[in-house]
């Protein structure tokens, strides 16, 4: 009899840089019009009011999400999520009449560790350029569910949300952001999420590693293409 898989153990430390990624069950559709999207937004809002929890900077895609968070505390990460996933499936199966027809999200959402340095940088613009990778928009401008809308043209309660990061931000970040990615940046972000669930330099993530316990994940299969 083959024995379920235990979970890997959630990092989930106060003062850390993460990268959330959650997708739809069976990788299907759960945003279709604005209003859905604005419907997540309100919760986004709502949780980091309630949680005091720093949003760096978030993408809404027509089947998953991104989010760039800073905590503050040990056991904030957790409690944030669960609150938006909970809150965002009730309020979208109630809005579309399917209570009880079964999960919204495909499973856990994945958390990267991220170093505040560069490579923040690079996970801000990863995260931020997802429209573009999807060739949904040729500009991001077009993409209003973003930080990177948000913070350009969004109203003074809107931009609210989006909180100082803790590095630099490029002076000349609308070219920064609309800069394309060489392949080795975007595999090195996507191997890092399905396997190591750290993203730094070499001396930064081993010494992660050790610390919190966190093993890779053997890869099956060919690799996931993803965005």
């Amino acid at each position: 009899m083959l024995l379920p898989m235990a979970r890997k153990p959630r990092i989930d430390v106060g003062g850390q840089v993460y990268h959330i990624l959650n997708r739809a069950n069976a990788r299907l559709p759960i945003f279709f019009k604005e209003e859905d999207y604005k419907m997540f937004e309100t919760i986004l809002e709502d949780a980091c009011t309630a949680y005091d929890m720093r949003l760096l900077a978030y993408c809404l895609m027509p089947n998953h999400f991104h989010l760039v968070l800073h905590t503050r505390r040990d056991g904030d990460l957790q409690k944030f999520m669960q609150w938006v996933t909970l809150t965002h499936t009730q309020r979208w199966h109630t809005k579309n009449k399917t209570v009880g027809t079964g999960h919204l999200y495909q499973g856990r959402y994945k958390s990267l560790l991220a170093q505040d340095d560069a490579h923040l940088l690079g996970l801000i613009r990863y995260v931020e350029r997802n429209p573009l990778r999807a060739k949904l928009v040729k500009n991001l401008d077009n993409w209003k569910f973003s930080s990177y809308w948000r913070r350009k043209h969004g109203t003074g309660n809107q931009k609210r949300i989006l909180t100082e990061w803790p590095v630099d931000m490029p002076k000349d970040y609308e070219t920064f952001i609309h800069e394309p990615m060489t392949i080795e940046e975007l595999e090195k972000i996507r191997d890092a999420v399905q396997h190591r669930q750290v993203h730094g330099s070499d001396q930064w993530t081993v010494s992660m590693q050790k610390k919190y316990k966190i093993s890779e994940e053997k890869q099956r299969g060919r690799p996931k293409k993803g965005t």
